[in-house]
């Protein structure tokens, strides 16, 4: 399996969790460091790491030429990288709009497609991180909203024209306690969040990448072009958090 930005938060569990399963875990990520740390990176045996930025359409292009002559072929690609700039829309620079497009949309785009080609031997699995935000209006976040509901419209396309060998699904977190969330967050803001969520908590990612665990098992086979909500019922009002 590949997961991307798999060196910390959610794609760290994701990637932790498949380890832990037996698997090989191809983890990609333009932190370098993170990667050593991570705990594909302590495992030499079953762990690959790639150091790269889903941007560049050639460092992606060199990493799946990697995957394929480490192990013949791909059965599982979580497509988990993204970023977020807290801004509001009237300081939105098109700086901050490009580079959240750029990493969360269009590098989603590219890693899927090419690991969509190396499935297309054998049958798969791709599972998007997407976000509730995708789906209701949250304020401050007006690129990061737009590539979410994207990537949750690529799902649905993508499911369509890839069955039946390759199943595809997005999962879509509230707020998940990751180091992204405590970066743009003060422990406030965060308290406030969990208030208005009716469990009263954060996610933690470990309950992100258990979601992923099933999608990508054979009890999910019948399961393809779905985003399922995981958000502690944030969002079964229709109102997102205005904080």
């Amino acid at each position: 399996m590949l997961v991307t930005g798999g060196a910390s938060g959610i794609g760290e569990a994701i990637a932790a969790v498949f380890l832990r399963q037996g698997a090989r875990v191809a983890v990609l990520d333009r932190d370098r460091e993170a990667l050593k740390g991570s705990p594909a990176g302590r495992d030499g045996a079953r762990g690959l790491l790639l150091a790269a930025d889903v941007t560049d359409p050639a460092a992606v292009e060199d990493a799946f030429s990697r995957i394929d002559k480490a192990w013949g072929g791909l059965d599982l690609l979580c497509n988990n990288a993204g970023i977020s700039i807290r801004r509001s829309f009237l300081d939105t620079t098109l700086d901050d709009w490009n580079q959240t497009l750029a990493v969360n949309l269009t590098g989603a785009f590219l890693v899927a497609q090419h690991a969509a080609r190396l499935m297309s031997r054998t049958g798969g699995v791709i599972v998007h991180t997407a976000s509730v935000s995708g789906m209701v209006g949250m304020p401050h976040y007006a690129a990061y909203n737009v590539t979410k509901a994207g990537l949750i419209e690529l799902t649905k396309t993508m499911a369509l024209e890839l069955a039946p060998h390759i199943r595809v699904n997005a999962v879509c977190p509230g707020y998940v306690l990751t180091p992204m969330q405590r970066a743009e967050y003060t422990e406030a803001m965060l308290s406030e969040c969990a208030s208005d969520i009716p469990l009263r908590r954060l996610g933690a990612p470990e309950e992100i990448a258990a979601l992923v665990s099933y999608l990508a098992s054979p009890e999910a086979a019948f399961v393809t072009g779905q985003s399922f909500v995981i958000d502690g019922g944030e969002s079964a009002g229709g109102l997102a958090s205005a904080t």
